[in-house]
């Protein structure tokens, strides 16, 4: 399992985050289904499912979540999760901090 820091997200903000398997894909292997779950690595958030905006979509090796809200100062694990069409079951964490929004 391949781990990477995130930028931060400020609390206000949707966005995108990648996860790219190229490396980890043979060249006509392709993603079958994808996951992302996030948890709490430090700090408290009593919904850290909410961090998590609809499903994971992917193209080619790349799988894309949106991410939204969260709590200032928590760190979350992301867990992105892939089955490929050679049958190989893939994860690759992530650390993401939220941060206060600025005024």
């Amino acid at each position: 399992m391949s781990r990477t820091v995130l930028l931060p997200k400020l609390v206000g903000e949707t966005k995108s985050y990648d996860f790219d398997f190229t490396s980890q894909l043979a060249a006509t292997e392709t993603i079958s289904t994808k996951a992302v779950t996030a948890a709490v690595y430090s700090g408290t958030d009593a919904s850290t499912s909410s961090l998590v905006s609809g499903s994971a979509t992917s193209s080619g090796a790349i799988v894309s979540q949106k991410l939204t809200a969260g709590t200032s100062g928590v760190t979350y694990q992301l867990i992105c999760t892939i089955t490929t069409s050679a049958g190989q079951t893939l994860i690759m964490a992530a650390f993401l901090t939220v941060i206060p929004n600025v005024t």
